[in-house]
């Protein structure tokens, strides 16, 4: 059987390991890596016994490849993926979409217009966490996602937006499924010209409202998700991959209210703070599956599978593309916050820096 021919364009800190993973990964052939930089772009070729091209572009001209995954920075995702999509040649392109709102529109109209499958990689669908999470929550009313991480100084040609809450607003979405009514957001710059920290609300056309921190100058890294319903709470360590859901129980339900019964004359409170767990409200550790693939690999496994299939992967371009309308809107609400009246925004307003920076585009 003939083999998918796949190449990687980009083989940085997280482009290496997508040329690692496709080069072991059954029925596909890492036919080449392409990289400016001739010294990484070789090692990685020799390393999984493929080759080097310096520009991209000469595979399009070879007509040397049936796939490519695109893990250039963000700023040049258009121009990369772009020609890819116009030769009908599908993408896995890394998140966020693209740079900005008008070239995600760019490239899901490209697909769109010549028949590619167009994949992004919003990795934290395949968090077997956040899936087993998702079977959980229903119709939630209310969201709070955290993700916070040390400065990498990776990806300093984005803001934290753009970064990393990108990866929380796609999932909200894909558990609300209510068009954005209006967003609130802040931000602030310390490392350079971009936000480093944001925080986010979001409210819904359907009632629900979801609350967004998103830091890259936090001296501790955490990812959570926080989901109430009627049903009760569920709560994901994104990062441990442990779910945890309170709901209430029958006693809670049916019985005689504990406010009423701790109301009652000689009513032992202390016995009743005990029983708040476990009496009034449920608490269960949902089953994780684990696979045994990392999730990397089961995105890229799904993308090689969709080009084969015909398929539509979890995170296709036009559902990208609303995480990046979101993520545009949350910026726009950035750009305008003023702290105590500043005119020129967040981005060189923040107390603790006194060379002013340069305000985000």
């Amino acid at each position: 059987m003939k083999r998918l021919r796949v190449a990687v364009v980009g083989v940085g800190a997280l482009g290496r390991h997508h040329a690692r993973i496709l080069s072991e990964m059954e029925g596909v052939e890492l036919v080449a890596v392409a990289d400016s930089q001739e010294q990484r772009g070789q090692e990685v070729a020799t390393r999984h016994q493929t080759r080097w091209v310096a520009d991209y572009r000469d595979l399009l001209s070879e007509r040397a490849v049936d796939a490519v995954s695109v893990v250039v920075p963000t700023v040049a995702h258009r121009q990369v993926a772009g020609p890819f999509l116009e030769c009908g040649i599908p993408v896995l392109v890394e998140k966020p979409l693209a740079g900005n709102v008008t070239e995600a529109h760019e490239l899901v109209a490209l697909a769109s217009r010549h028949h590619a499958l167009l994949q992004v990689g919003h990795i934290e669908q395949f968090n077997p966490a956040f899936q087993a999470a998702k079977k959980a929550i229903v119709a939630p009313k209310y969201l709070r996602c955290e993700r916070t991480s040390t400065y990498t100084f990776r990806s300093t040609d984005i803001g934290v937006v753009l970064d990393l809450m990108i990866h929380d607003i796609d999932l909200v979405l894909s558990l609300v499924k209510s068009p954005l009514r209006r967003c609130e957001a802040f931000g602030i710059g310390v490392m350079g010209q971009n936000e480093d920290a944001t925080q986010a609300r979001l409210y819904f056309e359907n009632g629900c409202i979801a609350d967004l921190t998103a830091s890259r100058i936090s001296p501790v890294a955490s990812r959570s998700l926080t989901a109430w319903s009627a049903a009760g709470c569920v709560t994901v360590d994104l990062h441990q991959r442990t779910v945890q859901r309170f709901s209430p129980s029958e006693t809670l339900l049916q019985g005689t209210s504990p406010l009423e019964q701790a109301a009652q004359p000689g009513a032992d409170l202390e016995a009743l703070k005990k029983e708040v767990f476990g009496r009034f409200i449920h608490s269960e550790t949902l089953a994780v599956e684990q696979n045994g693939a990392d999730a990397l690999t089961q995105e890229l496994r799904e993308f090689t599978h969709c080009v084969v299939s015909g398929q539509s992967p979890h995170v296709n371009g036009a559902q990208a593309l609303e995480a990046m309308i979101v993520a545009g809107k949350v910026l726009e609400q950035v750009a305008s916050h003023q702290w105590d009246g500043n005119p020129h925004g967040p981005i060189g307003a923040y107390p603790f820096v006194t060379t002013p920076m340069r305000k985000a585009a």
